[in-house]
């Protein structure tokens, strides 16, 4: 469970860093954040929600957070860092937060394709999220979010908020299904090859 501030954390902006329940590891991410922390350290107190990916060396890292728990961090933070998945937007964008976004890359083995990625480049595009897909938007963004936390946060206004979320949450939806027949259909769909005695194989 995600402590409570004592009177040394309230002096110091409380960052969450979300990766998700995905079995694929998000080391880029872990890595990223462990260089920026030695510098930062000072100036922010974390929770690092790290998943399958090797735990971080940083303070407040934990593997998984339930339902309650999430939400209690979320609610708790000044600023939220999360992978592209559309739940964990959804979720930091309910709390107030604009949540600072890197999406996972199939082409260095963090997921199985690259929906995060299309998906958090449309939500950058439009300004629901804070998108950073390098080290350096990462540290340039982070560097803006400890000196004004209030460019990271979402106006208060329901019915935008709303439509937002309705939004986010189908494009979600899509996605998941996409992804879903995807699979069914590498799995029917498998090239066959002849070895040199003439037996089928998979290749």
């Amino acid at each position: 469970m995600p402590r409570q501030r004592d009177r040394a954390d309230s002096a110091r902006l409380q960052l969450l860093v979300a990766v998700g329940t995905d079995k694929h590891p998000f080391d880029r991410l872990v890595s990223w954040l462990e260089e920026w922390h030695v510098e930062a350290a000072d100036h922010v107190g974390l929770i690092v929600q790290h998943g399958h990916t090797r735990a971080p060396e940083v303070p407040g890292a934990v593997p998984f957070l339930g339902h309650d728990a999430l939400q209690s961090a979320m609610a708790g933070a000044d600023l939220v860092v999360c992978h592209g998945g559309p739940a964990t937007i959804l979720e930091a964008r309910r709390h107030g937060h604009l949540p600072i976004v890197v999406p996972r890359d199939p082409f260095q083995g963090e997921h199985v394709d690259d929906h995060q990625q299309l998906f958090a480049r449309r939500l950058g595009a439009a300004g629901m999220v804070a998108l950073c897909e390098s080290r350096e938007e990462l540290r340039d963004t982070l560097a803006a979010g400890l000196a004004d936390p209030a460019r990271f946060a979402v106006a208060a206004d329901a019915a935008a908020s709303d439509a937002q979320q309705a939004a986010v949450a189908r494009v979600g939806q899509i996605v998941d299904e996409l992804v879903a027949a995807a699979a069914r259909r590498r799995r029917w769909w498998r090239v066959r090859a002849r070895s040199a005695r003439g037996e089928e194989r998979d290749r």
